[in-house]
């Protein structure tokens, strides 16, 4: 996706030497043999690959929105399935899913790209999913001051798959609901149904 994808993590670049220092250390300390041909050049392959997964450091995500439009809309938007790819920061294990956003304009609409965007400036970081979905509600409800937010994130989590309880498949769902969206049950459920259905 265009974007977010421009950044990069500028101080992984300042830093690229010692990073790839630490991670042929850390290849050593669990038993590699960080000579073999296939691990010559892994600690500047992850190197490169930091850059890229935290991103979201060097990017304001309230600029991620870009310019908002004054629009008369007043019915619910929705933009869903937003697929993203995160860090979990008590284990550095990935973790992914989908974002799913409502929101009733107030005057004020973002295009509706921005909102991927969005979602990228904040997970392309070390996260947990409840700070992700916490992130994206406040920001929007800052931003474009809607009459209500609704944000949903699904996320399959690679420490609860692949490590600990080993548990592959298992979801975790979480929301944030700000303005009409709290008040309003039959909104919060439009928005549920058609997330769900459509």
């Amino acid at each position: 996706m265009a974007g977010i994808k421009d950044y990069t993590n500028v101080k992984v670049g300042e830093n690229r030497d010692q990073i790839e220092y630490h991670v042929k250390e850390i290849l050593k300390l669990i038993g590699e043999n960080t000579e073999r041909e296939g691990l010559l050049e892994t600690p500047a392959r992850v190197t490169r690959m930091y850059e890229e997964i935290f991103a979201g450091y060097s990017v304001d995500p309230r600029e991620a929105l870009g310019v908002t439009f004054d629009e008369n809309h007043q019915e619910m938007v929705i933009v869903k399935d937003i697929v993203y790819y995160s860090q979990c920061e008590h284990h550095m294990a990935p973790f992914f899913g989908k974002v799913h956003i409502g929101y009733v304009p107030s005057g004020k609409i973002a295009g509706l790209s921005k909102f991927a965007r969005l979602v990228e400036a904040i997970t392309r970081r070390l996260q947990v999913q409840e700070r992700i979905t916490t992130e994206i509600a406040d920001i929007l409800d800052e931003v474009l001051k809607p009459t209500g937010v609704m944000v949903v994130v699904e996320g399959e989590h690679l420490c609860m798959c692949a490590r600990g309880v080993k548990k592959p498949g298992s979801k975790t769902i979480t929301s944030a609901v700000r303005g009409g969206f709290r008040h309003d049950a039959p909104l919060r459920a439009e928005f549920m149904s058609l997330i769900r259905n459509h």
